[in-house]
């Protein structure tokens, strides 16, 4: 193996200036469609529910 520290390669340089901030870019997007699809879940969920009722259930005597 070499004593080139990946850094300094032209692989490592690659990588650290497209690769990373491309993987963290792709990150932050997935977040943000996760957030989305989370929301319009937990609309239709709120949808689907029978709306309350107002009455309380009468007490046996």
């Amino acid at each position: 193996m070499s004593d080139i520290p990946f850094y300094r390669t032209q692989m490592g340089h690659r990588f650290y200036e497209a690769t990373a901030p491309s993987i963290a870019r792709e990150l932050a997007r997935l977040n943000d469609n996760l957030e989305r699809l989370l929301a319009v879940i937990e609309r239709d969920a709120k949808a689907d529910e029978p709306p309350p009722t107002d009455a309380k259930p009468e007490e046996p005597r």
